[in-house]
């Protein structure tokens, strides 16, 4: 097997900085494990790296589809692997990058995919719990005998799991690792990964968010990407008139704080994730700890 290193976690815990530091350390080549990442001109929106922040270290899978184009998790999966054996080929470490839990399930494991299988990460905030089991019912009878209707955290997480894998959330079924991956997570108490999340959008605004999804708005595209992207949908809403601006950047963060718990779900049961605590006052604490890690868990 080959040997993979997987930096993930939620919003602004310093994964691609890690990633950076990591890739000078071990020889890598990163790799995008970011949904939104994937399409050209959506960068402010989704924190993609800058330029100046790579250190001429190479990265793949960003940038590479524009917003009119469909890109499915079977597309990633195909994308990723080839990148990943081009960069073994070399000689290089594979550096997966991204709070993207699926694309990096997808890209790791023996999972079985269709064509258009496509991302499914809805807050179904239009419909009531009763509505909500309803359609676990009917996706998913094995799963909604077993769940609380009123428990709507896992009706959701059930409901998506079966639209975005084709199987029950109840299965449980061992997956194999096609690589020898180590999976490191970044993370830090909640209350300040909230504040994280809260300053971070006030720092997009500020550089130029607001100017970046006007731009599409502007141009009457309403394709999937901004539809349904933390930062863009809520804005077309403030551009529609349906909301205040106030309103609409109180929403990214809302759903920016919502997605990072569904992220933390994910990664705590489907993936061997081994945590680690941001330091944010001395940041080469936690490129020490994790390399420390992968040292004696790797061998090179």
């Amino acid at each position: 097997m080959n040997k993979i290193i997987v930096i993930t976690g939620p919003t602004g815990v310093g994964k691609t900085k890690l990633s950076v530091e990591l890739a000078k350390k071990y020889d890598g080549e990163i790799i995008n494990a970011d949904a939104m990442q994937i399409y050209k001109d959506l960068n402010i929106g989704t924190a993609k790296i800058r330029e100046d922040e790579k250190e001429n270290i190479p990265h793949h899978l960003f940038d590479i589809k524009d917003v009119h184009e469909d890109y499915s998790i079977y597309d990633y999966q195909t994308d990723c692997r080839k990148k990943i054996e081009e960069v073994l080929s070399r000689g290089k470490m594979p550096i997966l990058v991204g709070g993207t839990g699926l694309y990096i399930k997808s890209a790791l494991y023996d999972y079985k995919l269709e064509e258009k299988t496509n991302i499914t990460d809805d807050n179904y905030d239009n419909l009531s719990n009763l509505e909500l089991y309803q359609e676990l019912v009917k996706l998913d009878n094995k799963a909604s005998s077993k769940i609380n209707m009123n428990n709507r955290k896992r009706v959701i997480n059930a409901i998506n799991h079966y639209k975005n894998t084709g199987s029950s959330i109840t299965e449980n079924k061992t997956d194999k690792l096609l690589y020898e991956a180590l999976f490191i997570g970044l993370t830090t108490d909640r209350e300040n990964l909230y504040n994280i999340i809260n300053k971070r959008v006030d720092k997009m605004v500020n550089a130029g968010l607001i100017d970046e999804v006007k731009s599409f708005f502007d141009k009457n595209i309403y394709t999937k990407p901004l539809m349904g992207g933390i930062g863009y949908k809520e804005l077309y809403k403030y551009f529609k008139g349906e909301c205040s601006l106030d309103e609409a950047l109180d929403l990214i963060k809302r759903n920016s704080r919502r997605y990072a718990k569904r992220q933390y779900t994910f990664f705590n049961h489907q993936l061997p994730i081994v945590w680690f605590n941001t330091d944010y006052n001395n940041f080469n604490n936690t490129i020490n700890e994790v390399s420390s890690y992968i040292d004696k868990n790797i061998n090179l």
